[in-house]
C-alpha cells in the first residue's frame, strides 16, 4: 500500500514539473557548478540592455529567466560597459556563457552554440527617397554596421562591393544612416521597426530583406564546457510560440509586417500612420513636458518659456496640417488617375508606374521633412551647441510658411557675414518666431497690401525691419523700460540675455526696427 501511495506521490510530482529529464552526469555538472555566469549585450534594445541599476532586461532576458525557471539553475549577469568588453569577457571565460547571438566561424573557435532559441530576419534600412533593393550584390555603397557583430562579418565576407563603416552602438548606425554620412545599415526587423519608432527618425524605411540573413540567435557556450549546452538546449526545448510571442509583445508594441515591393497602398497607408503617430507624439510630448514642469519646480524664465511654446502650438499643428493637405492630395490625385486607367480597362506600362511612384515618393518625402522639422522644434531640450543664425532663421520660416503665404508676406534674407550663435537651438528660434509672427500679426490687423521682412546677418548683429507702420510711442516707451504689454517679447528678450545678447527696438519710416547684438 506504502509503495503505491509514493509511486503516485512521484508520478504527480513528474506531471507538475516541466517535465526536463536530465542525465546523473548532468545533474552532478550543475550541483558542482552552482552558478553560471552570463555576459551579454549591454546596448542592443529591444533585444537586451544593461539598465542604469544595472539589471539585464529585455527580450533575451525573458527567454534566459524561463530557461532558468525550468531547469531550475541559477545564472548571474558579468557586467560590461560595451559589446567589445562583452566579446573579451567572454573569449577569456570569464563568463560561461553570451546570452544572445548568431553563431559565426570566429566565434566558434572560443564557444559552442545551443539550438536557436529565436529567429528574427535582418533587413536593410535607408533612407525615405532610396529605392527598393533586390540583390545587394547588385548595390555599390556605404553600409553602417556594429564592429564584432555576426552582420559585419558576414557581410564583409559575402558583400565586397559594400563599404563598411564600423560603429560602436545600434542607434550610432542608425544615425549614420540618417544624416546620410553611411548609405545603408542592416540590422534586426525587430530592432529596426522599435528604433525608428522610438527615435522618431521618420525619414528612415525598410528598403530591402537578404536573403539567408535570418537572425538564428543562440545561447553561446564556452567550449570547453559542452555538457553546459546540452542542458541549456533541454530548456529552450520546452519554450512554446506562445512563450517567445507574450515576451515579444511586452517588449515591441508595433506590428511588423513581411516587407515586399513598395506598393501604392502602402504609401497612401503610411501617410495615414504618420498622421496617427503625430497626434500621439504630441500627446505624450505635452504630458511630459508638464510632468517635468511639476517635478521640478521651474523657476520664472523657464515658465515663461513653455508657456509661449504652448500658445504657438495651436498655430504651428495648422500649418503643419496645412502642408500635409497638399502631399495628401498629389497621392489622392495619383491613386485616382491610376484607378480611372483601371476601370475603364488601360494598361498601365512600367514607364508610367515608375513616373506614379516617383510623385508619390516626393510627396511622402516633403511630408516626411515637414514633421520631422516641426518635431525638432518642438522636442523639448537642453543640448547646448553652436549653430549658423542663417539656417535656423531659414528652417523657423518653413515651420509658418503656410502662413507666411497665406499672408502674402515677403520674407528677404541677406548673410552679410556667417554669424555662429551658441545655445538651446530650438530657443533662439523661438525668439525668431516671435519677432517673425509679431510682424505678421501686424501686418494683418493693419491691412498692409504688400508687407516685407528684411533680415539682415553679420557677425555680431541681426537686424529684422518691416514695412508693417510704426510701433505707437506710448508702446516703445514702455517697452524700453522693461514694461512688456506681450509674453512673446519679454520671453525673447529673457532668452537674448541670457547668452549674452541684446536687444534695441526703434521705428524706422516705414515700420519697426529690431536690433539683436552682443
Amino acid at each position: 500500500m506504502y509503495k503505491i501511495l509514493y509511486f503516485l506521490l512521484l508520478l504527480s510530482v513528474t506531471l507538475l514539473s516541466d517535465g526536463i529529464n536530465l542525465t546523473s552526469q548532468e545533474k552532478e555538472y550543475l550541483d558542482t557548478k552552482k552558478v553560471i555566469k552570463m555576459c551579454v549585450d549591454p546596448d542592443w534594445e529591444p533585444f537586451e540592455i544593461i539598465n542604469k541599476s544595472g539589471v539585464h532586461e529585455g527580450i533575451a532576458a525573458d527567454l534566459i529567466k524561463l530557461v532558468q525557471k525550468r531547469l531550475d539553475i541559477k545564472i548571474i549577469l558579468v557586467p560590461t560597459m560595451s559589446w567589445e568588453e562583452t566579446l573579451e569577457k567572454s573569449k577569456k571565460y570569464e563568463c560561461d556563457i553570451m546570452s544572445f547571438l548568431n553563431k559565426t566561424p570566429k566565434r566558434e573557435e572560443w564557444l559552442t552554440f545551443t539550438e536557436p532559441i529565436f529567429r528574427d530576419p535582418n533587413v536593410l534600412v535607408g533612407r525615405a527617397e532610396n529605392k527598393y533593393i533586390e540583390d545587394l550584390s547588385k548595390v555599390k555603397a556605404s553600409i553602417a554596421l556594429p564592429y564584432g557583430t555576426a552582420m559585419s562579418e558576414l557581410v564583409a565576407k559575402d558583400f565586397p562591393n559594400l563599404t563598411i563603416i564600423p560603429t560602436t552602438t545600434e542607434n550610432e548606425a542608425f544615425k549614420l544612416v540618417e544624416e546620410k554620412k553611411a548609405d545603408l545599415t542592416l540590422r534586426s526587423m525587430i530592432v529596426a521597426a522599435y528604433t525608428i519608432k522610438k527615435e522618431g527618425l521618420f525619414n528612415l524605411k525598410i528598403i530591402g530583406q537578404p536573403q539567408g540573413y535570418e537572425n538564428k540567435l543562440r545561447i553561446g557556450v564556452r567550449k570547453d564546457e559542452p555538457i553546459l549546452r546540452d542542458i541549456l538546449n533541454k530548456g529552450i526545448e520546452t519554450i512554446t510560440e506562445d512563450d517567445t510571442q507574450n515576451i515579444i509583445n511586452r517588449h515591441v508594441t508595433v506590428i511588423i509586417e513581411k516587407v515586399t515591393h513598395i506598393t501604392l497602398g502602402f504609401w497612401i497607408a503610411l501617410g495615414l500612420v504618420f498622421i496617427s503617430l503625430l497626434v500621439v507624439l504630441w500627446n505624450y510630448t505635452l504630458r511630459k513636458k508638464v510632468a517635468l514642469e511639476v517635478a521640478k519646480n521651474l523657476q520664472q524664465q523657464e515658465m515663461m518659456f513653455q508657456q509661449n511654446k504652448q500658445a504657438e502650438v495651436g498655430s504651428l499643428v495648422g500649418n503643419i496640417a496645412h502642408q500635409w493637405r497638399d502631399g495628401l492630395n498629389n497621392i489622392s490625385s495619383v491613386n485616382l488617375e491610376i484607378m480611372t486607367k483601371l476601370n475603364f480597362g488601360y494598361d498601365i506600362t512600367k514607364d508610367e508606374m515608375e513616373q506614379y511612384s516617383s510623385k508619390i515618393e516626393k510627396s511622402i518625402s516633403f511630408m516626411s521633412d515637414t514633421m520631422k522639422i516641426f518635431l525638432d522644434f518642438y522636442k523639448p531640450s537642453s543640448k547646448v551647441g553652436t549653430f549658423n543664425a542663417t539656417d535656423s532663421i531659414r528652417e523657423t520660416c518653413s515651420i509658418i510658411d503656410m502662413k507666411i503665404k497665406q499672408n502674402n508676406v515677403k520674407i528677404n534674407i541677406s548673410e552679410q557675414t556667417p554669424c555662429i550663435l551658441n545655445g538651446i537651438r530650438n530657443e533662439w528660434m523661438h525668439v525668431w518666431l516671435n519677432l517673425i509672427n509679431n510682424a505678421i500679426n501686424v501686418a494683418m490687423a493693419r491691412d498692409i497690401s504688400e508687407p516685407v521682412i528684411n533680415i539682415t546677418i553679420n557677425e555680431n548683429i541681426i537686424l529684422f525691419e518691416d514695412n508693417c507702420g510704426k510701433i505707437d510711442e506710448s508702446v516703445l516707451d514702455n517697452i524700453k523700460k522693461g514694461n512688456y504689454k506681450g509674453l512673446g517679447l519679454k520671453m525673447s528678450t529673457t532668452i537674448l540675455n541670457k547668452y549674452g545678447w541684446k536687444i534695441n527696438i526703434n521705428n524706422t519710416d516705414q515700420g519697426a526696427l529690431f536690433e539683436i547684438y552682443n
